[in-house]
């Protein structure tokens, strides 16, 4: 990546992106470019350049880029890799605003063109302070000034206001732009690889675009975890909401992890706790993306997560309440003021819930469609959603369902939360309906499925701005967040500075470890010490060394353990699956013939057996190639590949996430006690964490993974029964 601060190259791309005189270089597919500019009514100078052509599409060609009038806003570059490298060099000299590379073969085809790399090199330094968008690009669109470096058809149309897309794949773009959803798009934008801008900056660029509602991402790399906490901060402080599909899982996260942690957490896991943590809404599919940015467009942000559905169909009512069981979404109880009104509304024939069957009593009937929606917008809620599905246009006319529409629209006139009209199926909400439903100021929700993890995608964003506030960071720019280093010590303690939020706390990302640098494993005993210098609370224990020769009882500091006791074999993982643990030992004789028997001649640990836990948890902490120290908290033991009951977070976290993580476990009902048995002390545990955290911050530069598994957890204690550590360098250098 070019070494621009974030700062000047939103200046720079400014130029780029609304640009007022269009260069274009190439054969067809640059005069496709042409072509689409016509069409779109460009209002701005636009200058082909060829050697040979007199003009293309009607317009004169330069034979040159010395021949042009003055250096271009944006130029659109369509030849091959080697001519394109010329071409950047000659208008960087110029000062043009930025360019389009199409040309493919730079760095993205390193693996197979051992030149790559040098070439992209090349054309970095050729393009010296002026940004250049790709290489292997379709480049953009921008619908709100008629404005596009694109050498392709596309489905868009001007907009006044809409959402801004961007993604490294052209293709994923076109596909975008064809979307029939009623979505008003302000920009699309493509990043290629991203050797000199990237999809953070275009991001960071087009959100200050006042026109522009919300953002949506398809990431195939963050690149810089830096500029991604610099965009959410950004985004956070104009009151915009993003969205993002993340695709893709590092195989190198996988690199020397032998913990539990790892078998059911990859580096996957670590993007998602990283969108999180920047108030991000992660979705998993392109059409639930459009649909939640078209919840964005109409609310100017998200929504919360109590629904009421509204529907003239028993059937329609039944699906949407099966779909929003199993989420965090609520449909909230009908209370007494809606119940009175509502069957004023509908009379005595039709049973009150939410979601509500109105049955087909009062179809066509505009004011006493009006008095049952007014009466459901009677209750508390977020969202009222009128599920509606259209018959097709081309065959169908459907002036009832205007009409049922238009009650829906006037009921919740100055109703406080948001309107929306789901149809069940993609294909049942004509694109002309959604597009007067969006200006009208109700969202339009093309299929059930679809349409519930939008708004559920929306409420977490809703939600999060809340969550944001417990891990912010003192009062700074969204500037200086990015390229702040990341330090001990520095008290990133979640507050507000006069009212207002603060951006994100960067993560930890601790120094790459040398490939000639050795990893090494601490002994469970010596992990413990270690966790024990840092006041996590381990059980008592001492080492024995040689089975013929230990005395009992055994001590340590003095003090004889107290039996029962366990026996522990050292060097081992995951010994419960190879019989490397005993429980229970009574009495002197009983330790004598364990110790023999299991270890021999071998190192073993023993240790004071804790009483039952109320619940076991595994804490784990690893390193990430590209988003720092992940820490996962989960229900622990040996069923923990099974359960597969964790929540993920990065370094640091705060007590008030810690909170959040621990909620969002199943088996948290277990800690809050559960039919009649005790819990856990939430606030024990949360500190024990912290001081987890603490032990590994202390390392991290040398940190790859820390496990915790057991850490044993009741009314009145929190224990590490089990500890593995592995750190880069030698063990004696751990702190």
């Amino acid at each position: 990546m070019h070494p621009f601060t974030t700062d000047t190259k939103a200046a720079l791309l400014e130029r780029l992106l609304r640009p007022k005189s269009i260069a274009v270089l190439g054969g067809s597919w640059a005069h496709s470019v042409i072509e689409q500019c016509q069409r779109m009514g460009f209002a701005g100078d636009i200058w082909p350049v060829h050697p040979t052509r007199k003009d293309v599409l009607g317009i004169p060609c330069f034979a040159s880029l010395n021949d042009l009038p003055a250096a271009p806003d944006a130029a659109f570059i369509g030849v091959n890799r080697e001519a394109t490298i010329e071409l950047v060099a000659t208008l960087a000299t110029m000062q043009a605003g930025g360019a389009v590379c199409f040309a493919s073969g730079f760095g993205e085809a390193a693996e197979e063109d051992a030149s790559a790399n040098q070439l992209q090199q090349d054309l970095l330094d050729a393009a010296g302070d002026m940004p250049i968008l790709g290489p292997n690009c379709y480049g953009f669109i921008n619908y709100l000034d008629s404005a596009l470096l694109w050498p392709d058809q596309h489905g868009g149309v001007t907009a006044n206001a809409g959402v801004a897309l961007i993604t490294q794949s052209s293709n994923i773009a076109i596909n975008l732009t064809m979307q029939a959803r009623g979505l008003p798009l302000a920009y699309v934008l493509t990043a290629g690889n991203q050797a000199s801008v990237s999809i953070a900056q275009l991001a960071m660029s087009v959100l200050q675009d006042e026109r522009v509602s919300a953002l949506g991402l398809h990431i195939e790399g963050f690149g810089s975890v830096r500029e991604f906490e610099a965009l959410a901060a950004l985004a956070q402080g104009l009151g915009k909401s993003i969205v993002a599909i993340k695709v893709g899982k590092s195989e190198k996260a996988q690199h020397a992890l032998v913990s539990h942690t790892n078998s059911i957490a990859g580096s996957d896991a670590a993007a998602d706790a990283f969108l999180n943590r920047l108030g991000i809404a992660r979705v998993t599919s392109l059409s639930v993306m459009l649909e939640t940015l078209k919840i964005l467009h109409v609310s100017a942000g998200g929504t919360g997560k109590r629904i009421l559905s509204m529907s003239c169909s028993g059937g329609e009512a039944c699906l949407m309440g099966d779909a929003i069981t199993d989420t965090k979404l609520e449909l909230p109880e009908l209370d007494a003021n809606q119940q009175h009104a509502l069957r004023e509304a509908l009379g005595s024939r039709v049973a009150l819930a939410n979601p509500l069957d109105y049955h087909t009593y009062i179809w066509n009937d505009a004011e006493s469609m009006f008095n049952m929606f007014a009466a459901m917008l009677e209750g508390d809620a977020d969202v009222a959603v009128l599920v509606l599905d259209f018959p097709r246009p081309d065959r169908c006319t459907f002036p009832s369902w205007e009409l049922a529409i238009d009650a829906f629209k006037r009921a919740g006139k100055d109703w406080n939360g948001v309107l929306a009209v789901m149809a069940t199926l993609p294909d049942t909400m004509p694109e002309e309906q959604a597009q007067q439903l969006i200006s009208a100021g109700v969202v339009p929700l093309c299929g059930l499925d679809d349409g519930v993890l939008a708004l559920l995608a929306s409420s977490t964003l809703f939600n999060g701005r809340h969550a944001v506030q417990q891990q912010i960071a003192p009062n700074q720019s969204a500037m200086q967040q990015a390229g702040r280093q990341q330090t001990l010590g520095q008290g990133l303690d979640p507050l507000q500075v006069n009212g207002q939020l603060q951006p994100p706390v960067p993560v930890f990302l601790p120094k790459p470890i040398p490939d000639d640098v050795e990893l090494n494993f601490l002994s469970e005993r010596e992990a413990k010490q270690w966790l024990h210098k840092h006041e996590v609370p381990v059980p008592l224990g001492c080492v024995v060394s040689d089975s013929d020769t230990f005395n009992t009882p055994l001590k340590v500091d003095d003090q004889p353990l107290q039996y029962p006791v366990v026996v522990k074999q050292l060097g081992l993982a995951h010994k419960s699956d190879v019989g490397g643990i005993r429980l229970g030992i009574a009495d002197d004789q009983q330790l004598h013939e364990t110790i023999y028997k299991m270890c021999g001649k071998h190192v073993c640990l023993v240790e004071e057996q804790l009483p039952e836990a109320t619940l076991e948890l595994l804490v784990g902490i690893t390193r990430d190639p590209v988003h720092g120290l992940r820490l996962s908290i989960g229900q622990g033991g040996v069923y923990t590949e099974i359960l597969k009951d964790i929540g993920h977070g990065l370094l640091p976290v705060s007590e008030a996430n810690l909170h959040g993580m621990l909620q969002s476990l199943r088996c948290y009902p277990l800690m809050q006690g559960y039919r009649g048995k005790p819990g856990v002390s939430i606030d024990k545990l949360v500190k024990t964490l912290m001081l987890i955290q603490a032990a590994a911050l202390s390392i991290g530069d040398q940190l790859q993974e820390l496990e915790i598994n057991p850490l044993m957890c009741s009314e009145t204690s929190v224990v590490a029964v089990d500890a593995l550590l592995q750190v880069a360098g030698t063990i004696s250098e751990v702190p």
